[in-house]
């Protein structure tokens, strides 16, 4: 099962880890704040959760994760964060417990949010590049009978291999799609940070005894 509380936590400290790395990132191909925007939202996120009602159920707590990324957060992540956590908590409803089937629900309405929003495909070097490949690779899994902690992790292993596949590519959204040919041979830093969150996902996972 999950807790959503457990995976914002888990996904604010990786985020705050790399904060660093995220903005050199951005610095080559964006506007250089994608490390710090995140771990600030990050932030806020864990501690609005944690003064939240422990009885809501966790599609109520993504909803609120996503409203408070898009307060707390700038530059073009706050919007497609928030929109996809807001999406996937809506699509939970009052479900009171979240396994294999909710998850890939969560994901499934992250990703048709961060695409609605934001017009991307895979291939325009954005995060769509790593969480459509975890999208599919956790559906795929578990339609083929695996334990869904497994299918996180293969979840988790595509995302950052999708993260890593955007380096050689021109991005088409985005601000680092005016640098046009420029934008070529830099790794994208949403894409980065979502592999971070869907790796933090799968840790977050506790397979019930």
């Amino acid at each position: 099962m999950l807790s959503v509380n457990d995976w914002m936590n888990r996904s604010a400290a990786a985020i705050e880890a790399e904060a660093d790395h995220l903005t050199q990132l951005d610095a080559a191909i964006g506007d250089g704040d994608h490390g710090i925007n995140m771990m600030r939202g990050m932030r806020a996120v864990t501690a609005a959760l944690a003064d939240d009602d422990p009885e809501a159920p966790p599609g109520k707590r993504l909803i609120l994760a996503g409203k408070t990324l898009v307060s707390t957060v700038g530059g073009a992540s706050g919007p497609l964060w928030g929109s996809a956590l807001r999406h996937g908590g809506r699509a939970l409803g009052e479900t009171a417990q979240i396994d294999g089937p909710e998850l890939v629900e969560v994901l499934t309405a992250a990703l048709a949010a961060v695409q609605d929003l934001g017009s991307a495909e895979p291939g325009d070097k954005t995060m769509v590049d790593a969480l459509a490949p975890a999208l599919s690779a956790l559906r795929d899994g578990l339609d083929a009978g695996d334990p869904v902690d497994a299918a996180l992790a293969a979840a988790a292993d595509a995302a950052e291999e999708g993260a890593r596949a955007t380096t050689p590519m021109q991005a088409r959204k985005g601000r680092a799609s005016y640098l046009g040919e420029r934008s070529v041979g830099h790794q994208d830093p949403g894409a980065t940070s979502t592999a971070l969150i869907v790796r933090a996902l799968g840790s977050a996972f506790v397979t019930p005894s």
